[in-house]
């Protein structure tokens, strides 16, 4: 039996505010839901992330960052891949109410890997 837990990469598009409530958890955790939040939608791939803080969040917000962070295996395998576009337009739905579980599950910190401006 090995220490190490078999992790899957997820990547996070966001706005400002929010980076500032993960880094206020210490980049080990993301914020709770507002109540007209009531899914997380940690996305597969990083294509895909950077496409909504570059073309969405920097509108919305004036900046926007993807993020990326490793959740178990065998934790997030119960939430099924959707498709919300295209073949890469790929993201997880973790209800709001699941979202404390889902942070237990998260190894490691999570990093920003991209802002725009």
């Amino acid at each position: 039996m090995t220490s190490q837990q078999a992790t899957r990469t997820l990547w996070r598009p966001t706005g400002p505010k929010e980076l500032d409530l993960v880094r206020e958890l210490n980049w080990r955790a993301w914020p709770p839901r507002l109540p007209e939040q009531p899914i997380f939608y940690p996305v597969l791939n990083e294509e895909y992330a950077v496409m909504i803080a570059r073309d969405w969040n920097v509108k919305q917000d004036g900046a926007g960052f993807v993020t990326r962070f490793e959740v178990e295996s065998e934790f997030v395998s119960r939430y099924p891949i959707r498709q919300a576009g295209g073949k890469a337009i790929l993201e997880l739905w973790v209800p709001a109410e699941e979202l404390d579980d889902f942070n237990a599950h998260i190894v490691g910190e999570i990093q920003v890997v991209h802002a725009f401006r």
